[in-house]
């Protein structure tokens, strides 16, 4: 059974522990092409349609936050823009497969209702059998980013929720467990109960992508983030595992970080020390591939020890 988290987690405490910890190697930007002067950063990891495999990227001048998602392809070592995909007015993409269909969504930011020249945002998901076909199906409730959906063994859906605010402080992560899709509606995502004392008040954390694991627990790949005094922003990769039927989960653990990834731009000043985990490839050798935003700028991957190995070796 997997060590139980026993209490909050902060930034400097798992930064400690990941010090003592074997590192990731073998980073490699990830080149982009096709889309002007704008950069292509907060990418999943690549996955199959129609036969060939595609990341969706954030795509965004660097002195804006107004973005574009595309279908990138691989042609010649470079991932270009997959001719005739849909493009998308949203930020910070991520997939699922569910069932027998792909799952898509990401972030859609529009005016504030009631702050003046501000900005607020909501998640919107899509479904279709292959990108061609995806179509909306669903939003998160306005100002909750971080919603992520997992088919579960039973034929229900997981779904992990980033309250923020009252309930949520500057971001917690929460689970509840829906039928099917259809039921996937504001009300439900609202009424997730938090997971308890994994963040303090001052720093938050989200989901970004999950894996079901061989003995039935959820691997999650997610952040977590704080400022400094300075008012900087420092996001780090991390992971734990859940149980869905108990409701348990394991500590966090940091994976990688900034500086573990080849030196780059950054959008601000202030986004230096950014990691913002896309996805996570498992390989049949043990290593895994984190495809991740750097600095708000650009994308990279890098290799390490599967995250999830060890949990996954242990019975249920």
């Amino acid at each position: 059974m997997f060590t139980k988290n026993t209490g909050v987690n902060t930034c400097a405490r798992l930064l400690e522990k990941y010090r003592l910890s074997p590192k990731p190697f073998q980073p490699e930007k990830m080149v982009f092409s096709g889309v002007g002067n704008r950069d292509v950063y907060n990418i999943t990891a690549p996955f199959e349609d129609e036969g060939e495999l595609v990341i969706a990227g954030r795509v965004e001048a660097r002195d804006q936050e107004h973005s574009e998602v595309y279908f990138f392809v691989n042609r010649g070592g470079e991932w270009v823009p997959r001719e005739g995909a849909p493009v998308f007015q949203l930020q910070d993409p991520f997939y699922t497969r569910i069932g027998k269909e792909l799952v898509f969504g990401g972030v859609q930011i529009f005016p504030h209702p009631e702050k003046k020249d501000s900005l607020s945002w909501r998640t919107v998901f899509y479904r279709g059998e292959r990108i061609a076909d995806l179509k909306e199906f669903a939003k998160g409730p306005d100002g909750m980013k971080d919603i992520r959906l997992i088919g579960l063994e039973d034929g229900s859906v997981g779904v992990f929720t980033r309250p923020q605010g009252e309930r949520g402080g500057r971001g917690k992560i929460g689970f509840t467990r829906i039928p099917s899709l259809q039921d996937l509606t504001v009300e439900a995502i609202e009424q997730a109960p938090i997971l308890e004392g994994q963040f303090s008040d001052e720093e938050w954390g989200g989901v970004n992508e999950l894996h079901r694991l061989a003995n039935g627990w959820i691997g999650v790949l997610g952040h977590i983030a704080c400022f400094d005094g300075e008012g900087n922003r420092h996001y780090y990769p991390m992971v734990f595992v859940f149980n869905p039927d108990t409701l348990e989960f394991s500590e966090m653990e940091i994976i990688a970080t900034r500086s573990d990834f080849l030196a780059g731009p950054a959008k601000r000043s202030d986004l230096a020390d950014v990691v913002f985990s896309g996805g996570l490839i498992r390989k049949p050798d043990g290593t895994a591939e984190l495809y991740a935003g750097t600095s708000d700028a650009e994308a990279q991957k890098i290799t390490m020890a599967d995250p999830f190995g060890k949990f996954e070796r242990e019975k249920r």
